[in-house]
């Protein structure tokens, strides 16, 4: 690759705050384009639908409102070509619907990459230098702070797609997605606090968990995490228009949440 697949936009040197931004972008190599069995008009749509559009215009504008700047980063590519935030082995649960590390399937289950198509390089390539950048970007944040708070920025739409294996819950404005080891209650507490004012806020439906480097997952109670996703009816056109000004609440609430959390 002549430049990494990710960004990592520096923040304050105090700050123990990592926005993470794992599936805002469309980017797909035309290399790996080659492997997609999909027409380009249907990849498309593929992309209006499995694609968290403009989250990372949600994470910017809440680093800027932020009291303390929090660090960032940002994946440059679609998830599409690998989900970074996927276990990359049999743990992973999505493997059931082909949208494991490496998707061979699409949200509407339809084939994307033909079954011959190897994971593992994409995997090499693309997967493991994300981890090891996102696992040094939050390393950084102990060594400089001794703490880190990873908050995971996701959306999802308002009407529950093929591919989801826990549709059948609610679908609040807001689902924070939460962790038995790295999401304190006090870092829940904070978040429903700070997203009050864009309606409900649920744990885990339809979405659960979130994302922690493997080397810290589970074993280094100093990483904190929690995942936020808006509901996209909220700010955006669905599946994959504009954003509206409806983007302006849940930016002003992450940056309240990232300056709680940074406290």
């Amino acid at each position: 690759m002549s430049q990494p697949s990710y960004a990592l936009l520096p923040g304050a040197d105090e700050s123990t705050v990592i926005l993470h931004v794992p599936h805002s972008a469309r980017t797909i190599p035309y290399a790996v384009r080659a492997d997609i069995v999909l027409g380009d008009e249907a990849l498309e749509r593929e992309l209006d639908h499995i694609t968290d559009a403009h989250t990372a215009e949600l994470a910017e504008a809440a680093a800027g409102l932020a009291g303390v700047t929090p660090w960032r980063f940002v994946n440059r590519l679609s998830r599409l070509v690998v989900d970074p935030e996927r276990f990359p082995d049999e743990r992973e649960e999505m493997l059931a619907v082909g949208m494991g590390a490496v998707y061979t399937r699409t949200t509407h289950q339809e084939v994307l990459r033909d079954a011959s198509c190897a994971a593992e390089p994409l995997i090499e390539r693309y997967f493991r230098p994300y981890a090891r950048a996102m696992t040094e970007a939050v390393a950084g944040r102990l060594a400089a702070t001794g703490r880190a708070v990873v908050i995971d920025v996701h959306s999802y739409p308002s009407r529950a797609l093929p591919y989801e294996l826990h549709a059948a819950g609610p679908r609040p404005p807001v689902c924070l997605g939460t962790d038995a080891f790295h999401t304190p209650a006090e870092l829940t507490e904070a978040a429903r606090a700070a997203f009050a004012e864009c309606g409900e806020t649920g744990l885990d439906s339809p979405f659960g968990g979130t994302y922690v480097p493997l080397e810290f997952y589970g074993t280094d109670a100093r990483v904190g995490a929690l995942m936020v996703e808006i509901r996209r009816d909220l700010y955006m056109t669905e599946p994959g228009g504009p954003a509206g000004a409806g983007l302006e609440r849940p930016a002003a609430a992450l940056a309240a949440l990232v300056d709680a959390a940074g406290r």
